[in-house]
């Protein structure tokens, strides 16, 4: 049997590459690389060898440009070293075979700068959201509760009841989108995966430290309209054990943190579709 296999991409200013992987291997994938950006641009490893890429947080470039932005100016030019192909190839193609990647904070940051998201009409590399800096002016550091759209393609959040409890620490978490008529397909779509609510989940919220970045319409996280594409803020890989809950020693918690769910559910897809 093919095993199921994810890469974590590090380099440049990431800083939760060995959290990611950690969270890919509790959640079932067989094997789980951390790839430097370098080894990739070099040829020595290859995105088509993986069914799930991980794009995940930290600080890339320093955030100099925006945050993400120099990378994502350099994952769309710079050549394969021997190949005579551009990265950015190898991620169209991922997507184009059907597999799946997750960006958490930078990395969401990095997917909605590069185009993939919200990849309406199949279009991967045309950005039309952003995410800016917060509201508050301000980096935030809190827990946050995330109301989940059920009626949303995402793969990664299947089988979730209501909503979830995950970090969030960002400068520059505040999601816009270029017009009214974007924003009016990403609803239309249930794009919007999660949004920032209250402890009961029952109703999204503008209002601060709940919704912590001043994110339009409480969005949290976007897919895209395949479901395989999803970018979130707050942060599951740092939440998938019940030791991570900020009040894990005053309640009882189940064993699994919240955040695992993504992983295990992108597990389960790639072996019934993938592999």
């Amino acid at each position: 049997m093919k095993q199921t296999r994810a890469i974590v991409i590090t380099g440049n200013g990431t800083n939760c590459e060995m959290e990611a992987a950690h969270a890919c291997r509790l959640g079932g994938f067989d094997e789980t690389v951390i790839a430097h950006i370098a080894e990739i641009l070099s040829g020595e490893i290859r995105l088509d060898d993986f069914h799930f890429l991980n794009l995940t947080g930290g600080f890339l470039d320093g955030d100099d440009l925006g945050s993400a932005k120099a990378q994502a100016n350099r994952l769309k030019h710079a050549a394969v070293s021997g190949s005579g192909e551009k990265l950015v190839d190898q991620f169209t193609r991922f997507v184009a075979d059907g597999k799946l990647i997750l960006g958490v904070c930078n990395g969401f940051q990095l997917m909605v700068k590069m185009g993939m998201l919200p990849g309406f009409d199949g279009e991967y590399l045309n950005q039309t959201v952003t995410l800016t800096h917060n509201d508050s002016g301000r980096f935030q550091d809190r827990w946050t509760y995330l109301q989940v759209d059920s009626a949303s393609p995402s793969v990664f959040t299947r089988g979730i009841d209501k909503g979830i409890y995950l970090p969030v620490r960002h400068g520059e978490g505040k999601f816009l989108c270029d017009s009214d008529a974007t924003l009016a397909r990403i609803e239309a779509g249930h794009l919007a995966v999660l949004r920032y609510t209250l402890a009961d989940y029952a109703e999204a919220t503008l209002e601060f430290p709940a919704n912590p970045n001043g994110s339009i319409n409480a969005i949290a996280a976007l897919c895209d309209p395949t479901g395989r594409l999803m970018g979130l803020m707050p942060h599951p890989e740092a939440f998938v054990h019940y030791t991570q809950h900020p009040r894990w020693t005053r309640e009882k918690l189940p064993e699994e943190g919240d955040g695992l769910i993504l992983y295990k559910n992108a597990a389960e897809y790639v072996r019934k579709n993938l592999i």
